[in-house]
């Protein structure tokens, strides 16, 4: 099985490339535009290039039996940038493989397609409902999928919750170089409502299942997420423990921190995008019920031992990480602290 992973250099697709290598898995190619930098350099093929390339996507595809993509622009980027890579990059990637005569393709879409829903769990039939660019490309995506599986290409979509695990930073930086600095923790909201999340190993079983299991089973859409999760306190708490300090999370009231962040949102000042602060105190799990029917699926991981994994990764790069003095709008790199860098004090 030849195995073709769009976005190779992400985070998702790092821990994909490791874990497949190690269910034995040796025939492994992809693109992206970031340089493929990791020691598995010599095990892929790997190309260099844009997904809105017809001909480098045709170069690196051919041969490919199964499709993994998990290219995208992620919500910091331009609006315009969000549309090109999702909606049309997705819809190439889809045309691409079905002219090169790809078995089945694995698109990875987001929870996001829900928007903030007035209910939960959430079922792979509730209403698509995208907030902002992000979101509403997102649906988008997800209808070139269905319009393709229609056409007969087996499309598998996955809906993961926001995924943690090696190599993630991004805004998860910022909480884990507070814990490691011993600070307590700023949380918006009471902290009582949950929030589940997702490890990227449990997410890396689930597309194997996609790619081996019967078509029949897999020519749909799935949530996948942890099935053991608490309040988002707890949750983040449990890193605040590991780190030893005897710090907590500062819980504060969601309506004036949301405003705040608005502010120095407009101000471009905010480390957060507004998705992130406007769903933050709010409750969002779905139902993985049809994966674990379906697949087979079965989370390893917690919410708690998936973000202290993602931490204890963190604390063993971290010298390296400060060294490269690297941050931007990816989860490959830490995000800017902006104007947490001066409340970060007074914790």
């Amino acid at each position: 099985m030849k195995i073709y992973i769009t976005g190779i250099s992400g985070f998702l697709s790092i821990n994909l490339v490791r874990f497949l290598l190690q269910q034995g898995y040796t025939d492994i190619a992809g693109i992206d535009l970031v340089d493929f930098d990791y020691p598995e350099r010599d095990q892929i093929e790997f190309l260099q290039g844009d997904i809105r390339d017809e001909a480098a996507l045709r170069r690196s595809m051919a041969g490919a039996d199964v499709v993994i993509h998990t290219a995208a622009a992620l919500p910091l980027y331009t609006p315009e940038e969000i549309y090109s890579t999702e909606v049309t990059g997705t819809r190439l990637v889809l045309q691409t493989a079905q002219a090169l005569g790809v078995q089945r393709m694995i698109h990875i879409s987001s929870t996001a397609v829900y928007g903030v829903p007035d209910h939960h769990p959430l079922y792979e039939t509730d209403e698509m409902i995208g907030v902002g660019p992000y979101g509403k490309a997102k649906i988008q995506a997800e209808a070139a999928c269905q319009e393709m599986r229609d056409m007969g290409l087996c499309v598998t979509v996955l809906r993961p919750k926001s995924f943690v695990g090696p190599e993630r930073l991004g805004v998860f930086a910022i909480f884990y170089e507070w814990a490691s600095d011993g600070k307590n923790f700023p949380m918006i909201g009471n902290g009582n409502n949950r929030y589940q999340l997702l490890d990227v190993e449990d997410l890396c079983r689930a597309i194997e299942a996609c790619m081996t299991l019967p078509e029949e089973k897999v020519n749909t859409t799935f949530n996948i997420a942890a099935t053991e999760f608490t309040t988002m306190k707890q949750d983040y708490q449990a890193v605040l423990d590991e780190a030893g300090f005897g710090k907590r999370i500062v819980t504060f009231p969601a309506g004036p921190v949301i405003l705040v962040l608005r502010i120095l949102d407009a101000l471009k000042l905010s480390p957060l995008y507004p998705w992130i602060y406007e769903t933050a105190a709010k409750d969002s799990f779905v139902s993985v019920e049809k994966a674990q029917k379906q697949l087979g699926y079965q989370p390893v991981y917690s919410n708690q031992e998936a973000m202290v994994r993602n931490y204890q990764w963190y604390l063993a790069n971290r010298e390296k990480l400060q060294e490269s003095h690297e941050s931007g709008v990816t989860h490959r790199v830490p995000w800017k602290q902006k104007a947490l860098k001066w409340v970060k004090v007074f914790f």
